[in-house]
């Protein structure tokens, strides 16, 4: 095995990202075959009694409480930045001048002035901005089946970002309500990430129009939004993004509506996309259903990075996880329903499996390098049978 070269993150900031990204940098390396061993140097902060804590739960090798000292170290060789938003800017900026790699939470800054300013010291450095919903394995797959034109010309593109948390009694001296700190509510926070998703598979947006609304009554930020948008290619995007939305933990969802077929994902069901195909070359079951001669066939496509040690992962994992009979049932159901084929019915084991790879698939979601297979590599893996319902080509 070749040994791979070290690389140092020091990580500023130490919140819930602090820890989704410490998780990510801990599983990369038992997925995916990546140039760098990634250690663990540094994690900063301004509480000292935290940061220990944080090190200990995470492997972090050290704690600091100045960033800048940080950044001017020369065994720190990415500077991973998961501050309060104001804070973005100063980092970035020193870390792109020290040469380093940049990492950088969105939204990217509080203003476009100022991410313009990220962008030119970032001109020469590796850069990247945590826009990570594009490697999940479903939305990439979904790339590749709007590419190869198999949804056709769009006509719809919609987006929810919903969750619930900003409701009371909500901490009001969080930093996120704070309009200094923070630059805005949901508009940076969540609509940024659909935003992000949509100009990726659908193209730019040429104009757009917005509700914009603070339900919490002496909140300084947005709690709600709503986006008319129109897009390049002539179609029609619906946006919507909430911390209101009573019900919903973290429902990142698309839905495109094509010509020839559709797409739809919510990131809770984080490896599964349902597409609809409208053509005449579609499974014969779909023509000649109760629904018509051009009814759809929906086929949920799962989709994963074909990877040796994932497959292993797999083989080893998926048989062990809890049962997932409630939504076997609810899946099968739904196949049944939309296919209008009884022996949908049949795939319940096959979609109880598909459920358990749901959990194992997460924990590394945040490297997923955009390569993806569907659901017949999975099959090989852990044992699962073949299913001629679940589409086997992008």
């Amino acid at each position: 095995m070749t040994k791979r070269s070290e690389l140092n993150i020091a990580m500023i900031g130490y919140g819930f990202m602090g820890r989704a990204h410490s998780n990510a940098f801990h599983q990369a390396g038992h997925f995916f075959d990546i140039p760098y061993k990634l250690r663990l140097k540094t994690v900063c902060g301004r509480n000292q009694a935290k940061l220990q804590q944080m090190a200990g739960d995470w492997g972090w090798e050290e704690t600091a409480t100045d960033w800048e000292q940080v950044i001017g170290r020369a065994d720190i060789d990415a500077v991973d930045i998961c501050t309060p938003n104001y804070l973005h800017e100063p980092i970035a900026i020193a870390a792109a001048r020290a040469g380093k790699i940049v990492l950088c939470e969105k939204p990217l800054a509080n203003s476009v002035a100022a991410a313009r300013r990220m962008a030119e010291a970032a001109r020469h450095v590796p850069a990247l901005v945590w826009f990570n919903y594009r490697r999940a394995p479903a939305v990439a797959l979904a790339r590749k089946l709007v590419e190869a034109g198999n949804v056709g010309q769009v006509y719809h593109y919609r987006a929810l970002y919903l969750q619930s948390w900003g409701r009371p009694p909500a901490d009001p001296s969080a930093w996120r309500f704070n309009s200094s700190q923070a630059g805005s509510g949901v508009m940076g926070d969540l609509l940024s990430h659909s935003l992000d998703l949509a100009t990726w598979l659908n193209g730019p947006i040429d104009r757009l129009c917005s509700d914009v609304r603070t339900i919490a009554a002496g909140r300084e930020v947005d709690d709600a939004v709503t986006v008319l948008a129109e897009f390049a290619n002539g179609s029609i995007g619906t946006f919507e993004a909430s911390r209101f939305a009573t019900g919903n933990e973290n429902r990142n969802s698309f839905e495109i509506n094509g010509s020839i077929g559709s797409l739809e994902f919510n990131l809770e069901h984080m490896n599964h996309l349902q597409y609809q195909d409208l053509r005449d070359d579609a499974p014969a079951q779909a023509k000649h259903s109760r629904h018509g001669p051009r009814a759809s066939v929906c086929r949920s496509l799962l989709a994963a990075r074909t990877h040796r040690r994932l497959r292993a992962y797999l083989h080893r994992h998926a048989g062990g996880l809890p049962s997932c009979a409630g939504e076997r049932r609810t899946l099968s159901s739904r196949f049944c329903r939309r296919t209008g084929n009884p022996k949908a019915a049949r795939c319940g084991d096959s979609i109880e499996r598909a459920a358990r790879l749901d959990r194992c698939l997460s924990i590394g979601n945040s490297f997923v390098d955009g390569d993806c297979a569907l659901s017949s590599s999975l099959r090989r893996g852990c044992g699962v049978r073949r299913d001629p319902l679940i589409s086997e080509r992008c």
